[in-house]
């Protein structure tokens, strides 16, 4: 097996004991079994849950500011209807344009609501083939607006014919929003000329997939890096310490890992690595 998904892999510069087997409540979550009566799942299941909604509480800016483009648009056009309507010998082509891009932008905002639903949803974890590319373009529209509200140029870089690995959608978001935030926090701390945040995916010599969010910021110090994926550890002021702990709960939980690495020149990387068999 690659040394990208065992649990002693020197790569990934994290401690050796955080990407060893799987607890019994990370086994519990991605057999999708006996978590109601499992302590400690039904645990993860509420930190998960309450990290869903922190992390959608620190991008309400963005969120608003997704909702309200399209809630703009609709009323221009609807205004707009009316400013025809009340025009004597109005084409009615030029109506049924504007009621087209009314029904349009409502979809458009339905769909931002619809992906918002999905990720606060608390429910039970479900590991189905996925492509880690559409989980990482489903959230591409928040993610580059809340970016953009940081005044951080977001890019991807995706490499094409990804395999597919067995993984619950929504956790799997819910890391590269984690991944996201800290990032942004990052770069916000030490303002940059041109600040930026790169997402890429890559195929590890066919036994798996790494996701990996890397900025241009100030990185992390040897110690803290040692530290980060530790519960309650926070080198912000005011974090909880558990974004990225219960990111790492989750890629136990998936039989991968999580880790972090320099960017270079400047900078830091957080990544999660998938395999494409969940392993017993």
């Amino acid at each position: 097996m690659d040394s990208r998904f065992t649990t002693q892999s020197a790569g990934y510069g994290m401690n050796s004991d955080r990407t060893r087997d799987a607890p019994p409540a990370a086994k519990s979550v991605a057999e999708g079994a006996s978590a109601g009566h499992d302590p400690l799942a039904a645990l993860h299941g509420r930190l998960l849950n309450v990290s869903r909604m922190a992390t959608i509480g620190e991008m309400a800016a963005g969120v608003a500011h997704e909702l309200n483009q399209p809630l703009t648009a609709i009323a221009n056009y609807a205004h707009a209807c009316e400013r025809l309507l009340a025009r004597p010998g109005t084409d009615p082509s030029e109506l049924r344009e504007a009621l087209r891009q009314i029904a349009a932008q409502t979809t458009r905002a339905a769909d931002i609501i619809r992906r918002l639903r999905a990720l606060a949803r608390a429910r039970q974890s479900e590991h189905v083939p996925i492509d880690v590319n559409t989980v990482i373009e489903e959230l591409h529209e928040l993610m580059r607006t809340d970016a953009s509200l940081h005044g951080v140029e977001l890019r991807l870089d995706l490499a094409a014919a990804l395999p597919m690995v067995p993984a619950d959608a929504g956790e799997i978001q819910q890391v590269i929003l984690n991944f996201l935030r800290n990032s942004l926090e990052a770069l916000a701390a030490q303002p940059l000329s041109h600040p930026a945040v790169v997402i890429s995916t890559t195929a590890v010599n066919g036994q798996g997939v790494e996701l990996t969010v890397c900025d241009n910021g100030p990185g992390l110090p040897p110690a803290a890096a040692k530290q980060v994926f530790d519960p309650f550890f926070s080198t912000k002021e005011n974090g909880t310490g558990l974004g990225l702990a219960i990111s790492s709960t989750i890629a136990r939980a998936h039989r991968g890992a999580v880790g972090y690495r320099a960017n270079t020149p400047c900078g830091a990387c957080f990544y999660i690595a998938l395999p494409t068999q969940a392993h017993e």
